[in-house]
């Protein structure tokens, strides 16, 4: 099983409050992915969406459970996939910081092992490209 990594840094002109709202509530996620997202388990927090939650990711059979495993407003979201999979041992990492110029920097972070020979390459190549594009609806979207 080889082991894949991705980072996505990108910087925005949008107030960190509002950036990391945006990707920590599961619907507006979705919204930046391009996929029906909903939360299916409250976290029993403060915050719906924080330590503990759960959100679904896709459609149906075809989709995948995500449980918020590390949560500090306006600083970090850590998830994993806690469902059946194609990958095992998928890390999300997402942090959230001020640039000295007052923009947000974001630095999204995916590990993960494929458990099918070859096919954690294509995957990694589909999830990047997919926060990419998500990426660019920020400034719209926050």
């Amino acid at each position: 099983m080889a082991t894949h990594t991705f980072e996505i840094d990108e910087t925005f002109n949008v107030p960190r409050s509002r950036v990391f709202a945006l990707f920590a509530d599961h619907q507006s996620f979705g919204k930046l992915l391009g996929a029906p997202v909903k939360r299916i388990k409250n976290s029993g927090q403060a915050d719906p969406n924080g330590l503990g939650s759960v959100r679904k990711v896709g459609i149906g059979p075809f989709g995948l459970e995500e449980t918020v495993t590390s949560f500090e407003p306006d600083i970090l979201i850590e998830y994993t996939i806690t469902s059946m999979s194609p990958i095992r041992n998928h890390l999300g990492r997402i942090r959230f910081e001020d640039t000295p110029e007052g923009y947000t920097r974001v630095r999204y972070r995916i590990t993960f092992e494929d458990r099918v020979p070859y096919t954690g390459k294509l995957l990694s190549a589909g999830l990047e490209n997919a926060i990419r594009r998500g990426m660019k609806k920020v400034p719209r979207l926050a």
